[in-house]
């Protein structure tokens, strides 16, 4: 039997942050919700939220719908998913589904069935690409005629 601290360990990471893990060769059927971190190795029907990172292992399949901070596969996705900060698609992964992110990162090897919208960062890109105007730049021009 573990003591109560050692227990602690295992349901804990590192940083302090909660650690799920869904072992190769378990299924789940339903809405799952977490905070922290969420490792997938088996089969998953039905929705994933998630208060920060999904990673989808190489041997997962997941069937429904992913809403999370981050999500970084290698597995199969059939459904959508909306990321608030990043997705990583790592090969061999497969991914049949809309996704909906700021940030989207597709290794080669994966393949991607549906529509993709990663508009990126846009406030970042604003202000590194911001271009002055021609009256910043020369403020006392004249026209010539």
């Amino acid at each position: 039997m573990w003591s109560s601290p050692d227990k602690k360990k295992l349901d804990m990471q590192s940083d302090g942050e909660a650690f799920t893990f869904l072992g190769r060769g378990s299924k789940f059927q339903g809405i799952m919700s977490f905070d922290g971190e969420v490792r997938i190795d088996g089969h998953l029907e039905g929705e994933i939220h998630i208060a920060g990172t999904l990673n989808v292992g190489e041997h997962a399949v997941i069937e429904g719908d992913i809403n999370a901070d981050v999500v970084v596969s290698g597995g199969k996705i059939n459904g959508n998913i909306m990321a608030r900060g990043k997705v990583q698609l790592l090969s061999p992964g497969i991914v049949v589904g809309t996704i909906k992110t700021p940030l989207l990162s597709i290794e080669e090897g994966v393949r991607f069935s549906g529509s993709c919208e990663a508009e990126g960062r846009s406030e970042i890109r604003t202000l590194e690409g911001a271009r002055q105007s021609s009256e910043d730049v020369l403020p006392h021009a004249t026209e010539m005629n």
